[in-house]
């Protein structure tokens, strides 16, 4: 499968993968930022994607940022659907104790791409039992 990306402007640096084999394709920031403690920010890559019909994108969190600085996603994972066609911007979270500055070029995130099952919702007035029931948060190790 081969998916087109654009790149909008020329401080956009390419996906890539860092190693062969690898899940996912880095996406970088294209512009210098810090980010507070506790500050939500969104981190232009400069690059848009044509994802195929019956597949999506899911930006996630980068280990290494979330483990030596506490940068996480906002909305973790991130969803590209099929028909978007703007620039991906990352929704990043700093949990940790000091400013993180981002400079550009700097790998901020990684962009998976994964089927997409097509279904139908059926409304029912009942579902059927399960081994779980209705057990909330927790209950599968009780």
């Amino acid at each position: 499968m081969q998916i087109n990306f654009h790149r909008l402007n020329s401080e956009a640096l390419p996906p890539r993968r860092a190693h062969h084999g690898d899940a996912g394709f880095d996406l970088a920031t294209r512009i210098d930022c810090t980010v507070g403690v506790g500050e939500r920010v969104a981190l232009p890559t400069g690059l848009a994607f044509a994802i195929p019909e019956g597949y999506a994108g899911l930006v996630l969190p980068r280990s290494g940022l979330a483990r030596t600085q506490g940068i996480s996603l906002v909305n973790g994972p991130g969803l590209i659907d099929s028909g978007y066609r703007g620039e991906i911007e990352v929704l990043v979270i700093n949990h940790g104790q000091e400013p993180v500055v981002f400079e550009q070029g700097q790998r901020i995130a990684q962009l998976v791409v994964v089927p997409v099952a097509d279904f139908k919702l059926n409304e029912v007035g009942e579902l059927e039992d399960s081994e779980r029931g209705t057990g909330g948060f927790g209950s599968s190790g009780a």
